[in-house]
């Protein structure tokens, strides 16, 4: 697409009152409703569960359209494929390696543990894993059954199995573009799908919105300020550097956050980053970023680089350790910061990951599981500020691969989109 086609798209979608400022108007209804009608607000969570699932009915035919046309794209080309896999992985290591150490960091300044009066306000989920299984979690990248993992929306092994189709699509040539039209054709009617539901995400949020603050409100939020305050503090700082990052690619940060924000602001809300994918995706390629690297890196990060559930993971190991009296010496910050590592991307693809990384990280510094049940009264809290942060970081993760992953077809529209 054009630069001239990006403008008059955006020009075509944009009004007085866009939707990014309709879905802060629900959530300021949403809250309002919450603290003053709580019994109705309780009742409310109907809308944001519907709008949950409605999008995530489309999350599979999407990616996998995607990311098998993306590949395919790239036709033979198994070393360059390669070369943007191993780049991508070294900046989900590298960027998840940094928030931690900025979580351990800001504990040691801020020690909001100290003194804290330990008062079980969760569940701990039964079963909840506290190792990794290294062989399963290999073998459960392979799909036995693609139809079943698709259904049960495992993302994973569906990226797995497209990567492979996609490569033998390009192999058979010619013979390979009907299915290729038929994946087009789905991919361009799960867009216009994605403009459907999400338009309807002010009602949502504010649904969504009115429900947390109605049931999870103000006393369980002030018990644990400190914390949240803190781990506010450190989304700011990473967001922060990702706007520098943005800035030395040479691109906008603002006009990249201000595009961006309908993304966000459905993660902040909802909690769920995987509500998100589709409208990122296509945001990002109507404002000039690579197909190839869109398709490819984005469903990747959303598995590998949740860089704001890194920094709330280290930050809340040390914030129980300290509660508990544990003296966070050398050894036990670096068994935390390699436990953390390991088992952030070992649980990708797990259900309740975060939970079951602190499970694991708790049980390798001699803590017990069920310190998260005092996180758990006001994880909702946390989760909004650290999904919307692990939006923005595959946002950024996307453009550097954009810009550094020598796939250069539309670099110069990437940069002149965003530029002032």
């Amino acid at each position: 697409m054009s630069i001239t086609n990006v403008k008059s798209a955006n020009n075509g979608t944009s009004n007085k009152f866009p939707l990014w400022l309709k879905i802060i108007v629900g959530l300021i209804i949403g809250v309002i409703i919450g603290m003053l009608w709580p019994q109705f607000g309780s009742s409310l969570k109907f809308f944001g569960d519907a709008f949950i699932k409605a999008i995530k009915m489309i999350v599979i035919p999407l990616v996998f359209s995607a990311v098998t046309l993306g590949i395919y794209k790239m036709g033979t080309d198994i070393k360059g494929l390669g070369r943007l896999g191993f780049l991508a992985m070294g900046w989900f290591y590298f960027a998840t390696g940094a928030t931690m150490v900025l979580g351990i960091g800001l504990n040691m300044i801020f020690h909001p543990g100290r003194g804290v009066d330990l008062q079980a306000t969760g569940v701990v989920p039964k079963n909840l894993a506290t190792s990794i299984d290294w062989t399963k979690f290999f073998l459960d990248i392979i799909p036995d059954n693609v139809p079943m993992a698709m259904a049960n929306q495992k993302i994973i092994p569906v990226l797995f199995f497209a990567i492979l189709f996609a490569l033998a699509l390009a192999k058979i040539g010619k013979k390979a573009q009907p299915i290729v039209n038929g994946l087009e054709a789905i991919l361009d009617s799960m867009f216009v799908l994605t403009r459907w539901i999400v338009g309807t995400a002010p009602v949502a949020v504010a649904g969504i919105m009115a429900w947390v603050f109605a049931t999870q409100g103000g006393a369980v939020i002030t018990a644990m300020a400190k914390l949240i305050g803190v781990l506010y503090i450190g989304l700011g700082v990473i967001v922060i550097a990702f706007m520098i990052i943005v800035s030395l690619l040479g691109m906008n940060p603002i006009k990249m956050i201000k595009m961006v924000s309908e993304p966000l602001l459905l993660a902040f809300t909802t909690c769920s980053a995987e509500v998100t994918l589709p409208s990122l995706m296509q945001i990002l390629k109507r404002n000039g970023i690579s197909d190839k690297v869109v398709s490819f890196v984005l469903p990747l990060g959303y598995s590998f680089n949740l860089d704001g559930a890194a920094l709330y993971q280290s930050l809340a190991v040390c914030f129980l350790a300290e509660a508990y009296g544990l003296n966070l010496d050398a050894p036990t910050i670096v068994t935390i910061l390699i436990t953390t590592l390991i088992a952030n991307k070992g649980t990708a693809a797990v259900p309740a990951a975060s939970l079951v990384v602190l499970s694991i990280i708790l049980t390798s510094i001699g803590l017990p599981v069920e310190a998260i049940a005092i996180l758990a009264g006001v994880d909702r809290f946390m989760d909004m500020g650290r999904t919307a942060v692990n939006v923005l970081g595959n946002t950024v993760a996307t453009l550097l691969l954009a810009k550094f992953g020598n796939v250069v077809e539309e670099d110069v529209e990437v940069k002149e989109s965003f530029v002032s």
